[in-house]
């Protein structure tokens, strides 16, 4: 099976085990994933996010930036970066 058809057939539940699994370091039966294991969980749960939309703040990884006025801080680190060049004169 391609890791693409394993997304495609892959359950809310199975996904939702993987996601615990990646955020715990662990699998269900407390054993530890691998360095290996627990990327490769980690690209399936993108990719499931990204197949089925998942709203940006329910995805793994989500970072909320609103302060309670409901401005932004911090800076989005997806946006190009300005260069200012200072010079004399």
């Amino acid at each position: 099976m391609t890791f693409d058809k394993m997304i495609e057939a892959m359950t809310p539940d199975v996904y939702q085990s993987l996601r615990r699994s990646v955020e715990l370091g662990k699998w269900p039966n407390g054993v530890r994933l691998t360095a290996e294991q627990r990327e490769t969980s980690l690209r399936a749960v993108i990719a499931y996010e990204h197949k089925h939309q998942v709203p940006e703040e329910q995805r793994v990884g989500y970072i909320d930036r609103t302060r309670p006025d409901g401005t932004q801080h911090g800076s989005d680190p997806l946006q190009p970066q300005v260069l200012k060049i200072l010079t004399d004169g």
